[in-house]
């Protein structure tokens, strides 16, 4: 009976989630909630106040677009005043991971942050 409740919930986010592609060509997302952490750091304990109880948790920004099926990759976009990289998840509808990679080609042709290093 779980896995019938799962496959119903992941459905109707699925179905969510290409309705916004109604509206959107692509959608542009942090690919982490947090910065970079120490490396003897299992995961952060509390983001922004808010407990995480689970080393998935501090992630759970980047499973939407697993839910839905949806081809998605990270691009940096900058860094931290210390340093620390971040990224944006570039999603796509389904089926479109061609789509996908062009949208990002083009937005490191046009920022060139694969190229760069912390000042």
């Amino acid at each position: 009976m779980d896995v019938a409740r799962f496959i119903e919930e992941r459905t109707a986010w699925m179905q969510q989630a290409l309705r916004l592609f109604e509206h959107y060509d692509y959608l542009a997302l942090p690919s982490a909630q947090v910065f970079p952490f120490p490396v003897d750091t299992h995961w952060p304990k509390a983001i922004n106040g808010v407990a995480m109880d689970s080393y998935h948790r501090w992630m759970e920004v980047v499973t939407p677009a697993t839910l839905g099926g949806l081809p998605a990759l990270s691009a940096p976009v900058g860094f931290s005043a210390d340093g620390r990289p971040m990224g944006m998840q570039l999603i796509g509808k389904p089926r479109d991971e061609l789509g996908v990679l062009q949208l990002a080609f083009a937005y490191d042709e046009a920022t060139g942050w694969s190229q760069r290093a912390p000042a």
